[in-house]
């Protein structure tokens, strides 16, 4: 073939497949009325999930952008993942979290409807049994003013466990307190706060041994991550960052078998995290619950809770809590 021949071959053949990309485009885009029956769906949702066993929180959130539809999800464990499939028809929602989120070992399938603002529906569970879900419209949290703060407390008293209990939906060894120091498990039980509280200032000091991990949990429900071992994952997922949401920024250095602290502001959905003094998150909104939350009531007050069902060991020495007054 000529090179005049090709050229005009390669022109032709990219003008057809210009072509059937953008009919395949159109295919996927919604319609005016598709987009419009789609909109009461979008926002962000606190989802329940009922297993025969028990309730699992998770968390959803449904975009419209350039006519597709996007979903966002976060469920029994993991970080926000992007969901695998998602259509609204015929009134009806349809979508598939990554099997991550449910600790199983295929996709779980969810369909739900739209009645009275809120969402119910059934999803398909590891052995095929139905659950059902419901989910509510997850809350702005936002304050009409700056909240004014009341007297410190110390939720750790540096001897032994009281004013605290761990949830044993893990086995393992227990949490222990030795020299006025109390320490993780590993892979064992989470350790919770029997107080509940909405907005606060909170004080941790900790040390995290060497390929350890825990967390700090803000109202049960938003994890800041303490972790040596987690080189290799994103920036959310490393120390300070609120996991899977919010990055560190800067990033502290990984440092084994130093004492550190969080000075961590909770006010609404707004966090400030300062880590040895430094601002390393300042008045960002985190979306919706972390992997791992104990429920998705993100409008009521939470415990502080400390993981413990992570590799390692991390020591705790303080834990202050000021909490706003309402």
């Amino acid at each position: 073939m000529s090179k005049s021949l090709k050229n005009l071959a390669t022109a032709l053949l990219s003008v057809l497949l210009l072509g059937a990309g953008n009919a395949i485009a159109a295919t996927n885009d919604l319609s005016a009325a598709d987009a419009a029956a789609v909109k009461p769906f979008l926002g962000r949702w606190d989802l329940t999930v009922k297993a025969p066993d028990r309730e699992y929180p998770g968390w959803l959130e449904i975009t419209l952008k350039d006519g597709q539809l996007h979903g966002l999800m976060v469920g029994q464990w993991n970080h926000a993942e992007a969901v695998l499939q998602i259509s609204v028809s015929g009134g009806t929602l349809t979508f598939v979290s990554p099997q991550d989120e449910w600790d199983r070992k295929d996709n779980m399938p969810f369909e739900g409807k739209l009645t009275g603002g809120r969402l119910s529906g059934t999803a398909k569970g590891p052995d095929g049994a139905a659950w059902t879900w419901t989910g509510e419209r997850a809350p702005s949290l936002k304050r009409s003013a700056e909240p004014k703060w009341g007297k410190p407390i110390e939720l750790f008293n540096g001897k032994d466990l009281t004013g605290w209990h761990e949830n044993k939906t893990m086995a393992g060894k227990s949490w222990t307190v030795a020299n006025g120091l109390l320490t993780t498990p590993g892979n064992g039980p989470e350790l919770i706060n029997d107080r509940k509280f909405r907005d606060f200032k909170l004080h941790v000091e900790f040390n995290c041994g060497p390929s350890s991990n825990s967390g700090v949990y803000l109202r049960g429900r938003y994890e800041v991550q303490i972790e040596t071992n987690s080189a290799q994952e994103p920036p959310s997922h490393h120390t300070g960052g609120v996991y899977g949401f919010i990055d560190p920024n800067p990033e502290p250095a990984r440092t084994p078998d130093v004492w550190q602290t969080f000075d961590i502001t909770l006010v609404g959905r707004t966090v400030t995290v300062v880590h040895d003094e430094k601002t390393i998150i300042d008045h960002k909104e985190i979306p919706g619950i972390t992997g791992g939350a104990l429920d998705s009531h993100e409008g009521e007050p939470g415990p502080i809770y400390l993981q413990g069902s992570e590799d390692g060991h991390v020591l705790f020495r303080k834990i202050t809590l000021t909490p706003a007054i309402e």
